[in-house]
């Protein structure tokens, strides 16, 4: 409950502290740790990672919950409050506090490690400063803001309520949750009265939940693709990004790919599955095959290690690792900062979407397949037409009107008087 006899926080002045961390173990059994700040593992967190674990939950989702439990209990350490006794007062402040906080600036680890501080650190070499929240010149979208984003708002607020949900069932935690659902949903049962041909909706949110802004998909245009192409470097680099705008597979997809997975003489690509984790055979290009044989003749002179059962995509430089996401992301931002632009790689599964569900010989349900989506609903939302496409032809509308307006009207037709028409209907015919 509220406690209304509790003295008004400051939450313009809070400020997090940088305490504890959540650590990587390498352990299949135990992938993360949340530590507080003498390096003590929290074991209600502990607990619950296991229940996700338990729950077939991948380490990269154990990693996102993790990092949003971290900034929950950075919020309670510097309130000194224990994490069972903490109220819906605190909760509301919490999720308060993120609508008008800014995101921390941390320190880069290039920067931490030579032991500069917030004050020591070196200034940029570029004069060129990106302003947190504009939206680019070339691609139109928006740079990430400096407070945090409704999506990100969205998904700690569920995090933190199911953590709670989870040891109040276990009885490990406070009687109520700090983090309740929504008043007019909370008696009710989620889709009580539904009808079979209508899908099924979101009925159970969270009370500090906040409204999710619908984002239409992204793609690239093809000129602009040719550009970024234009600006890779390397081979491996080209086939990259001629297989994720081909199959339409997501970036951590397709690095999951071993040297078995390519079938050149079927044009299939194995990838593992984000979701379901499910191995699934996509169709490509063949100019991404192209690429890829280029890739490998590569890879063959230089000495990266071979096998079927390696992975298919390797770093450049010795000592030779697997080629992981983040990677795979620099590589493609050093091209986007070439022409001034900010796509992202996920934008390449738009753009292969996009591509396919605007056929009008591939069938909507082949494009799911392709996709892995569970709901037709999800596919259809690449049905509509593009932000640049809706814009040229609302600029080709109003030069129409414009070509109209400036048109001399047509003569009369034989047989009328041309200052009778003008009386009677003025200058419109």
């Amino acid at each position: 409950m509220l406690q209304v006899d509790v003295p008004e926080r400051d939450l313009a002045a809070f400020v997090l502290p940088e305490l504890g961390r959540l650590q990587e173990t390498g352990d299949q059994w135990a992938p993360y740790q949340l530590l507080d700040q003498d390096g003590v593992v929290v074991d209600p967190v502990r607990v619950f990672f296991a229940e996700l674990q338990a729950e077939d939950k991948p380490a990269s989702t154990v990693r996102s919950y993790g990092m949003d439990l971290l900034r929950w209990w950075r919020f309670l350490w510097a309130l000194n409050i224990e994490w069972n006794r903490a109220t819906r007062t605190d909760a509301r402040d919490f999720i308060r506090w993120m609508q008008i906080a800014n995101k921390p600036q941390r320190l880069h680890w290039r920067h931490r490690k030579a032991g500069y501080s917030e004050e020591t650190v070196p200034k940029p070499r570029t004069t060129r400063k990106k302003i947190p929240g504009t939206p680019n010149a070339i691609t139109g979208k928006v740079s990430p803001g400096p407070q945090y984003a409704a999506r990100t708002r969205a998904h700690c607020e569920s995090v933190l309520r199911t953590f709670y949900d989870f040891h109040q069932d276990e009885g490990t935690g406070p009687i109520i949750n700090p983090f309740p659902l929504d008043r007019s949903r909370r008696n009710s049962r989620a889709n009580g009265h539904h009808t079979p041909d209508r899908p099924f909706a979101q009925e159970r949110t969270g009370r500090y939940r906040p409204t999710i802004p619908k984002r239409a998909p992204r793609r690239i245009p093809d000129e602009m693709f040719n550009a970024l192409f234009a600006a890779l470097r390397h081979n491996r680099d080209r086939a990259l990004l001629a297989f994720w705008v081909s199959n339409g597979a997501r970036a951590e997809e397709l690095l999951t790919s071993r040297q078995r997975d390519a079938l050149p003489g079927q044009q299939l690509v194995g990838v593992i599955r984000k979701g379901t984790r499910a191995y699934q055979q996509l169709p490509c290009s063949t100019d991404a095959f192209v690429w890829l044989r280029l890739y490998q003749e590569e890879t063959r002179r230089d000495g990266i290690p071979r096998g079927k059962n390696l992975p298919l995509w390797w770093t450049l430089r010795r000592p030779w690792r697997p080629l992981n996401y983040d990677a795979a992301r620099a590589m493609f931002n050093r091209a986007n900062d070439l022409l001034g632009a900010n796509w992202t790689l996920h934008d390449l599964r738009h753009t292969a979407s996009y591509r396919l569900a605007r056929d009008p010989n591939m069938p909507l349900t082949d494009v799911q397949w392709v996709l892995g989506h569970a709901h037709l609903t999800t596919t259809q939302l690449y049905l509509p037409a593009s932000q640049d496409e809706v814009i040229e032809r609302v600029r080709a509308h109003h030069a129409r009107r414009a070509e109209q307006r400036d048109r001399p009207p047509a003569p009369p037709a034989p047989g009328y008087n041309p200052d009778s028409l003008k009386t009677l209907f003025g200058n419109s015919w």
